[in-house]
């Protein structure tokens, strides 16, 4: 629940900023960059404190390295939640961010029906469509940021019309 809060909540104060005046969050990707790389901190951080021997043990066991997996995805996480604040990496982490949210969403299955995940919100109905959330962002920024991209690039000016010399020597 509370990465779903940290998305929401920090979405939300960076668009009434962008709402109030605030330039950069005027457009409605940029809040939600903000609100997912907040997310992500949040997460990734909890790989290594706080929740760490929790995660370890969603890990199913016929994946190699517990420990290792769960560090990786972290440092993953991390990674991407940096890359989400960058205009130009945004869309390749909002990317790689949700697929290493479907990704890991078969440990997260896997806790829920073990019993390891006892939280009733861990459960595979409420998480899976806590994850369904979390993916739709991360694509929703892909899309935005990649068509905002287009749109501010210029297009090219067409072809000069060929001169008399030109269409002279193409003739030979």
């Amino acid at each position: 629940m509370e990465p779903f809060i940290a998305l929401v909540a920090v979405t939300a104060i960076l668009l009434l900023l962008g709402g109030v005046g605030v330039r950069p969050l005027r457009r409605w990707p940029v809040p939600l960059r903000g609100g997912l790389a907040a997310m992500f901190v949040l997460t990734g951080v909890s790989h290594f404190v706080g929740m760490r021997e929790e995660l370890i043990s969603y890990v199913p066991p016929g994946l190699p390295e517990p420990a290792l997996l769960i560090t990786i995805t972290g440092v993953l996480e991390l990674a991407g939640a940096a890359g989400l604040l960058i205009r130009r990496t945004a869309p390749l982490a909002a990317g790689c961010l949700a697929a290493l949210l479907i990704t890991m969403f078969p440990a997260n299955l896997y806790a829920a029906l073990a019993g390891i995940a006892t939280d009733p919100l861990s459960q595979p109905v409420p998480r899976t469509l806590f994850q369904l959330v979390f993916v739709a962002a991360a694509v929703a920024v892909v899309i935005a940021e990649r068509r905002a991209t287009a749109a501010t690039r210029p297009t090219p000016p067409p072809p000069a019309p060929a001169t008399p010399g030109q269409l002279a020597g193409r003739r030979r």
